[in-house]
């Protein structure tokens, strides 16, 4: 299988394939434009888009063709929200680690993932102490997790897990590629 592997310098993109250099593309004044901007935190407003054309000079419908053209072109692998817990009032997070059996993973993650305090479900190859492959974040506002889990537990029929509070958040910031 091979991998394909981005690497930005400047406004310059080299894309890799098994350490060969394949393609090399310079961006566009404005594909530089947006790559800037979406590397940037989003107004939460109805046309985001537009107020990011309109911070560039560009239109939102090309700020949206472009993005769309970074992701389909796999420039950017990636196009999400990050969820800021404490501004929306959840003052508490774990680490909750499940050892699921290889054959309930995918259905139980589907599960976990489904409720609305799960901001992270993935699965974990090795696994944590050879044995918990199954990892949630959850965010919480009560001091006390366990109804949380007594119900993810009557859901998923799983009941071995760890809890992994966390004790202190260090900042949070997402890197910049584009400048």
């Amino acid at each position: 299988m091979s991998r394909n592997i981005s690497i930005i310098i400047s406004n310059l993109i080299l894309f890799l394939k098994q350490d060969n250099i394949y393609i090399m593309k310079k961006l566009t004044e404005k594909q530089n434009k947006v790559a800037c901007l979406i590397q940037k935190d989003m107004a939460v407003i109805k046309f985001p888009f537009d107020k990011m054309g309109k911070i560039c000079g560009l239109t939102g419908k090309e700020v949206l063709y472009i993005t769309k053209e970074f992701l389909n072109k796999k420039i950017v692998r990636r196009f999400g929200a990050i969820l800021r817990h404490q501004k929306a009032g959840y003052t508490k997070n774990a680490l909750v680690v499940w050892s699921v059996p290889a054959k309930q993973i995918e259905q139980t993650g589907n599960i976990l993932s489904s409720y609305g305090f799960v901001s992270h479900c993935y699965e974990r190859n090795p696994a944590f102490k050879e044995k918990y492959n199954l990892f949630t974040m959850i965010h919480f506002k009560d001091e006390n997790i366990l109804p949380l889990l007594r119900d993810m537990v009557t859901a998923t029929g799983i009941d071995e897990y760890l809890i992994l509070e966390s004790i202190h958040e260090y900042k949070k910031k997402s890197p910049e590629y584009f400048s």
